[in-house]
């Protein structure tokens, strides 16, 4: 439900993510981030959800990806690039994954960043 998803701009602790994930699959949370405002969103059934509710807050789409985090796993191991949403032949991504290995560096200093 689009209505319970975390929109974190300012630092969040890893238990709300180890919460989130909890109510909705176990072990993992869905995310989306946005590289150039340096936002994400949390929490949602479908990346898509998620996408929609930043696109809807300002966001670009192709500043979007999605992603998904472990918060029990190291944070060297915590994130997963992989999403429907990043499948862009039109930015030179062809599959779920976040190919530029500059975007995922990126999406892993915010990351890190929003989570403490």
């Amino acid at each position: 439900m689009m209505s319970d998803i975390l929109i974190v701009r300012e630092p969040i602790n890893t238990s709300v993510v180890q919460e989130l994930a909890l109510q909705r699959f176990g072990d993992m949370v869905k995310a989306v981030v946005d590289i150039e405002q340096e936002i994400m969103a949390l929490g949602g059934d479908l990346h898509a959800d998620e996408e929609k509710v930043l696109i809807d807050q300002g966001s670009m789409q192709e500043n979007l990806w999605g992603i998904n985090i472990y918060p029990d796993l190291p944070r060297s191991e915590w994130i997963e690039f992989d999403s429907m949403i990043n499948i862009r032949p039109r930015q030179d991504n062809r599959s779920r994954s976040v190919e530029d290995k500059t975007i995922q560096e990126k999406i892993v200093t915010i990351v890190n960043r929003l989570i403490i």
